[in-house]
C-alpha cells in the first residue's frame, strides 16, 4: 500500500476533517491572544498573599499547570501542585489558591474538586469556556477567565498555560515573564515555518519524525524542565494519532528503564526512542543522554535526539510542544485517521454518565 504523500497539503483535508492542523499553525496567535486577555485579568488583592497554587484538571487542562512549573522554574513560594483526581489535597488552607481549569467545564473529576473547594477556606479562581463550572463559580463570586477560544481541548494549549503565567505575574508572584513571552511566540511563528504542511519533507523535521515513527511505538524520553513536554508528546500521539506512545523521565529511567531493553527480543524492531534535550538541562543529565544512547545502541534499539534552538526556558519548552504537535499530526495522516475525534474518551464519559 502507497504511503501517504506528507508533501502534497492538498489532500490533508480528506483526513483531517476538523481543521486540527490549521489549530496547530494558530499556536503562535493563541498564544498571543491568551496572554493579552489574561494580564487584564483582575483578582482580589487577598490572592497575592499565597504560598500554594494547586491547579484541578485533567489530560490538556491540566498540562499547562505541569509547565506551568516549569516555565516559572524553582520558587520558595507559590508552591505549585497539579492535581488529578476527584477529592482535594488536605493541606489546602486559606493561603492557597485553587484554580479549577476545565476547558468544557464540565469535566468530572475538576467539578468534584471545585466543589469541595467552595466549601474550604480557601482563595478560588476557574479557568473554562462555560458548561457546568461557571454557575456554582459566579454564585459564589469566584472570579472567571473565560476561555473564547473553540477547540479540542488539547489544541487549547495557549489558553491553559499563558494565563497561568499571566495571573502568576499579575499577582506579583513572579516578575518579568512580557519579554519571555514574546520571545517564545516570535521563535514558536519561525518555528511553523519550517514545519508547517507547505514546507517540503527533505526540511521538516516534524514530517521525517512522523515517517520514522510510523509504525513504531514510540517511547519519548525527555528531563527537568521538559518532563512533562515528554508528558505531552506521549498524550498528543495518543490523542491525534489514535497510537500506542509511552514516556520516561531521566535521571530515574537510568535506575530501572535501561534494564528493560533486552527482553522481550523482538520488540527491539518495534520501539523507537525519541530523547528530547535542551541547553536549560543539569550538566550530569545531559551527560546521562549520552550515556543512555550508547546503551540504546548497545541493544540495536533505534532511537533519535531531538535539540530545540532557543534563549529562554518558555521557547525551550514551548518549541518542543509544538514539534510534538505537527508530528503527532502527521503521524495521524500517514495512519489515515482524523486526528480530531477521541472516540474512546467519549464512550468512557457516556458509560461514566450512566453509571451515577
Amino acid at each position: 500500500m502507497k504511503m501517504f504523500d506528507l508533501d502534497d497539503p492538498a489532500s490533508f483535508a480528506a483526513i483531517d476533517k476538523s481543521g486540527m492542523g490549521q489549530l496547530i499553525l494558530d499556536l503562535p496567535a493563541q498564544c498571543r491572544r491568551a496572554w493579552e486577555k489574561a494580564v487584564r485579568l483582575t483578582l482580589p488583592t487577598s490572592y497575592s498573599t499565597v504560598d500554594k497554587i494547586v491547579i484541578l484538571g485533567m489530560g490538556g487542562s491540566a498540562i499547562g499547570g505541569d509547565l506551568l512549573k516549569a516555565a516559572v522554574g524553582p520558587l520558595k513560594k507559590p508552591q505549585i501542585f497539579v492535581h488529578r483526581d476527584y477529592d482535594l489535597p488536605e493541606f489546602i488552607d486559606a493561603n492557597t489558591l485553587v484554580i479549577a481549569s476545565s476547558y468544557s467545564g464540565n469535566t468530572e473529576e475538576t467539578l468534584s474538586g471545585f466543589n469541595q473547594a467552595l466549601d474550604r477556606d480557601c482563595k478560588k479562581l476557574v479557568f473554562s469556556s462555560g458548561g457546568k463550572l461557571t454557575a456554582p463559580a459566579h454564585d459564589h463570586n469566584v472570579p472567571v477567565f473565560v476561555i473564547d477560544f473553540v477547540s479540542p481541548p488539547r489544541a487549547a494549549l495557549g489558553y491553559s498555560l499563558l494565563p497561568l503565567l499571566a495571573v502568576m505575574q499579575n499577582l506579583g508572584l513572579i516578575r518579568g515573564k512580557s519579554a519571555e513571552v514574546e520571545s517564545a511566540i516570535e521563535a514558536l511563528t519561525k518555528f511553523n515555518e519550517k514545519w508547517q504542511p507547505g514546507s517540503p519533507q527533505s526540511a521538516n523535521k516534524a514530517k521525517r519524525l512522523a515517517l520514522t515513527l510510523h509504525s513504531k511505538i514510540p517511547v519519548i524520553y525527555s528531563a527537568g524542565i521538559l518532563s512533562d513536554v515528554g508528558r505531552r508528546w506521549k498524550t498528543q500521539i495518543n490523542e491525534n494519532s489514535k497510537a500506542w506512545a509511552f514516556c520516561e523521565v531521566l535521571p530515574e529511567l537510568n535506575h530501572n528503564a535501561v534494564l528493560g531493553y533486552s527482553f522481550p527480543s523482538d520488540m527491539k524492531e518495534k520501539m523507537f526512542v525519541v530523547l528530547l534535550r535542551c541547553p536549560d538541562l543539569h550538566p550530569r543529565t545531559l551527560i546521562r543522554y549520552q550515556i543512555t544512547g550508547e546503551l540504546l545502541s548497545r541493544h540495536a534499539i533505534p532511537h533519535e535526539y531531538i535539540d530545540i534552538e532557543g534563549t529562554n526556558t518558555l521557547t525551550y519548552i514551548l518549541g518542543l510542544v509544538l514539534l510534538g504537535d505537527w508530528v503527532s499530526y502527521y503521524l495521524a495522516l500517514l495512519y489515515g485517521t482524523d486526528p480530531s475525534p477521541v472516540p474512546e474518551i467519549d464512550l468512557l464519559k457516556q458509560r461514566l454518565s450512566e453509571a451515577k
